[in-house]
């Protein structure tokens, strides 16, 4: 088995707010949700990421736990250690979840918000990713996709979009992402499939993702290859030259010019 990873956040000078482990048996990604409001808790974004996935981790390790199980008890672990934060606070911080562990017979994974997960073999490709909140405030969106990143309008827009965003989330016909309330687990993404039937895979932000999902550089059979032959940290150097390319995000539409980016790569998981 070879692992590879890489993790940088959008500026040097900034917190990353992504979090991963990665081991054999299991790996664990997580992307912390930009706030953009009032959090309603003293402990930034990145401080709650790297609380859940360390709980998420020490929780998953153990084969006879599930993985909703493992996720649900470590979000309580978490909101325990900051119970004086005002953790019905709509803006609480919160993070999108992957999780891929091994069995000796199937890779088990769980994908909660929009982190993504793939998975290939010579003849199948299955790319497993939560895009539930890109279906909310749809209009707001439009609307921030119009200005310029730098500009008044752009930041009063991605405001309003923060707003009716976190009005739709871990709501029904919203979408779920980890926070404060464990129950949320049972509207993951959750599924097993046969060993033998994966050789590589990967597990990414949506920072990471961009390379595909946005930019269209590659398509994820080339992100594999790209991967597997000059390894991740090229991945990311491309998603910031990317990035760079398009700064005030004309030619991608998007909410801030870098996003923190993590992708880890496993090579036959078997």
């Amino acid at each position: 088995m070879r692992i590879l990873a890489a993790s940088e956040p959008s500026k040097a000078d900034k917190l990353n707010e992504d979090w991963f482990s990665a081991s054999p048996n299991l790996v664990v990604v997580l992307d912390g949700a930009t706030a953009r409001t009032d959090t309603g808790c003293i402990h930034g974004v990145s401080w709650y990421a790297a609380q859940l996935g360390a709980a998420v981790s020490a929780q998953a390790s153990d084969a006879s736990i599930t993985l909703p199980t493992a996720l649900a008890a470590a979000i309580k672990t978490v909101a325990e250690k900051h119970p004086d934060c005002d953790l019905t606070s709509p803006g609480t911080p919160s993070a999108a979840v992957a999780i891929l562990r091994r069995t000796p017979s199937h890779l088990e994974y769980l994908v909660l918000g929009d982190v993504g997960i793939i998975l290939a073999s010579e003849s199948h490709l299955s790319v497993i990713i939560d895009d539930r909140v890109d279906k909310t405030a749809q209009a707001e969106r439009r609307e921030a996709d119009e200005h310029p990143i730098g500009s008044a309008e752009k930041a009063n827009a991605l405001i309003r979009m923060k707003h009716a965003e976190l009005a739709a989330r871990n709501t029904k016909g919203g979408f779920w992402v980890s926070a404060a309330d464990p129950t949320v687990v049972s509207h993951a993404i959750i599924e097993s499939v046969p060993i033998e039937t994966v050789t590589r895979s990967i597990l990414l932000t949506d920072g990471a993702a961009r390379l595909v999902r946005m930019f269209n550089d590659v398509s994820w059979r080339e992100m594999l290859d790209l991967l597997e032959n000059q390894g991740p940290s090229e991945a990311l150097r491309r998603v910031r030259q990317l990035e760079e390319s398009d700064p005030v995000a004309v030619r991608w539409p998007r909410n801030k010019k870098s996003d923190d980016a993590t992708l880890v790569y496993v090579a036959d998981p078997r």
